[in-house]
């Protein structure tokens, strides 16, 4: 007996550990978990697609989500903004499937104080070592931005107990296999279907 609301998982973690990518997989493998598009200002990488990968808008566009409190959450990083539309993230779960935020440490800390029942999900590198070979292997950034993102993720390490699960991004099967298991654990805590189970012995 399953419950009627879909979860809210946070899959949040250092940039270059492999959010996108377990995201992905995760979806493949489980067609109840539907994706949550995010904003952003930053520019499309090669192979991106607007309304896929991303919302991509202008400065003013995002700017005007915010004024008008469209936005879930909302952080600026490295000179970006980044944001989750609220609309369908509602929607998705009243009709009772789980969807899924890959998002900032910023952003998750945000959507923590306003959906404090969400699943909180931190992906950890294997090490920082390899943290820096996955950025650096993506062939899209300077040096001088590279050591940026290392000194912040160093500091985005620190706020992992802030959440609720850590899962090692040691290879990406592992770890969605990591992240159903999290999973299909929520939807079998006892206050998630108390209600159910009361209505089962009811006296009429």
């Amino acid at each position: 007996m399953k419950d009627d609301k879909g979860l809210l998982i946070v899959l949040s973690g250092p940039a270059g550990v492999g959010k996108g990518t377990v995201c992905g997989a995760l979806r493949m493998e489980d067609t109840n978990i539907e994706y949550s598009v995010s904003a952003t200002t930053r520019k499309p990488r090669a192979g991106e697609k607007d309304g896929v990968n991303y919302f991509f808008k202008s400065k003013q566009e995002f700017e005007k989500m915010i004024e008008n409190n469209k936005l879930l959450e909302w952080a600026q990083y490295l000179d970006n903004y980044y944001g989750t539309p609220i609309d369908y993230v509602t929607e998705t779960i009243d009709k009772g499937k789980d969807i899924i935020l890959e998002i900032e440490v910023q952003g998750a800390k945000k959507v923590k104080e306003r959906y404090p029942e969400g699943i909180f999900i931190f992906l950890m590198p294997p090490s920082l070592a390899e943290l820096r070979s996955r950025i650096v292997g993506r062939g899209t950034e300077t040096e001088d931005v590279i050591d940026k993102r290392m000194m912040v993720a160093k500091d985005e390490l620190e706020m992992m107990e802030n959440y609720d699960y850590v899962v090692e991004n040691d290879e990406v099967g592992k770890a969605v296999e990591r992240i159903q298991a999290i999973v299909t654990a929520e939807h079998c805590k006892r206050e998630r279907l108390i209600e159910k189970y009361k209505q089962l012995v009811e006296v009429e």
